[in-house]
């Protein structure tokens, strides 16, 4: 690694068939490395070893849970194999997320689990990527990123529909994401003035995402109908990539996306 690329990481890949991937593999083909953080080793290699084969340049670190301890033990190793000298941390995604959908008799280690890994995690990664992107110099057109020239870096958090307004049986979840939502704003306002562009939460990813598993469900997506009624993983990555790509006069905090035909 002895020319100087820009950094990318993501936090949960899942089944190789989502957000997580699709981001890790596109902004491995605009050239930067790629550090997967994720669950499940298979998947996990699985969608490096792809990037790999297409010319990119991707490293998985496996973890067992979303702790703060592990999450600070696979940045420690990110930091080893891609060292800050020719890999300058400069995207950060966290796409973990614990979906549980019930009624009032959720358990109280449910309830845990969704906010351990909505906001106690999603704080250890924004700690984990602020930190490394505070010692960045403003990005340089040498390094192909593309995140420009008067930027540090840019965090993003995978939102739903659920950071923003509750339904019935998503108590536990809609808990973790509404934090995760006061968390990023929190953040962006207190980094922003470092540009470091944290305004970038997708808030509410309003419908079912296109992935193997909803593909595969009795009841899942024909081709015919499946652009205008679920969201693809490809083009939610394209929105990650066009946060990046703000100019610093006209950044956003939050947007929304929905395929054509769901329901306002």
């Amino acid at each position: 690694m002895s020319s100087i690329r820009p950094l990318f990481v993501v936090a949960s890949v899942g089944n190789g068939t989502g957000t997580g991937a699709a981001s890790a593999r596109l902004f491995g083909s605009l050239g930067y490395r790629v550090a997967l953080i994720s669950r499940g080793p298979e998947h996990l290699n699985k969608v490096a070893n792809e990037i790999n084969q297409n010319g990119g340049e991707a490293a998985s670190f496996l973890v067992s849970e979303y702790t703060p301890n592990s999450i600070r033990s696979a940045f420690s190793s990110i930091r080893s194999h891609f060292p800050a000298s020719t890999s300058p941390l400069r995207v950060a995604v966290f796409n973990a997320g614990y979906g549980i959908w019930k009624p009032v008799e959720i358990t109280d280690e449910e309830i845990r689990e969704s906010l351990d890994t909505h906001v106690v995690a999603a704080f250890a990664f924004s700690r984990e990527a602020l930190l490394e992107f505070t010692k960045n110099e403003p990005e340089t057109a040498s390094e192909h990123g593309k995140g420009g020239s008067t930027k540090r870096g840019t965090l993003v958090f995978t939102g739903a529909t659920a950071a923003t307004r509750e339904n019935a049986t998503t108590s536990a979840f809609a808990a973790g994401k509404f934090g995760v939502r006061a968390l990023s704003q929190s953040l962006a306002k207190e980094f922003g003035k470092q540009n470091i562009h944290v305004r970038s939460l997708i808030s509410t990813i309003d419908g079912a995402i296109i992935t193997g598993r909803t593909r595969g469900s009795r009841n899942g997506p024909t081709r015919e109908i499946i652009a205008d009624t679920h969201l693809h993983p490809d083009s939610i990555a394209k929105s990650y990539l066009h946060l990046v790509e703000q100019d610093s006069t006209a950044w956003s905090w939050e947007i929304d996306l929905r395929p054509a035909q769901e329901k306002w």
